[in-house]
């Protein structure tokens, strides 16, 4: 079930984001699928945990591809296709390797880790693929305000998913007293 809530969180996120403009929020651009994808740190770090680094490594993988698979099939030019999977890549990996160096709890491990991860994500999708250097959807005047954006939503989306787990936890408890 945790695979298939992080690979289906991934493809979803791509959904979103295709098929709906970015959101506006003051001067920040924030795609739809954004949202999703600071759920997918969380969800890979619970897979991590069930399955440890290396089977993780698989996942990755599989999800890289579905991911290029359902960008491109939603009609995403070639620079947003190539700009997501680079990013997907450089985050997950590094995400996954600080994730598993760190001996703190679950939930720090899943902040710090979701920290240096989202703001990889953002930071290499941004300049690859909308930037002028890519899909020049976004001039460089407003780049920090797409990267910004991104970054805030997928940090507030790993905050409320440490805080599920964190309560789901805390109930499991309660119930086996």
């Amino acid at each position: 079930m945790r695979i298939a809530l992080y690979l289906c969180a991934i493809i979803f996120a791509n959904i979103l984001t295709a098929r709906f403009a970015p959101l506006q929020m003051g001067v920040f651009i924030i795609p739809y699928g954004s949202f999703l994808i600071g759920v997918t740190f969380v969800l890979r770090d619970i897979v991590q945990n069930k399955y440890g680094k290396k089977k993780t490594y698989l996942f990755i993988v599989t999800a890289l591809v579905l991911s290029a698979i359902s960008s491109y099939l939603l009609g995403d030019t070639m620079w947003i296709v190539f700009a997501s999977a680079i990013s997907f890549a450089v985050s997950e990996t590094t995400d996954t390797e600080i994730y598993s160096r760190l001996k703190l709890s679950m939930n720090a491990r899943i902040l710090y880790s979701g920290i240096v991860g989202g703001i990889l994500d953002s930071s290499i999708f941004v300049v690859i693929g909308i930037s002028p250097l890519g899909a020049n959807l976004v001039p460089w005047e407003f780049i920090w305000m797409a990267i910004l954006g991104q970054v805030i939503i997928k940090l507030s989306m790993q905050f409320l998913g440490v805080i599920v787990l964190n309560s789901s936890n805390l109930l499991k408890r309660e119930l086996a007293n």
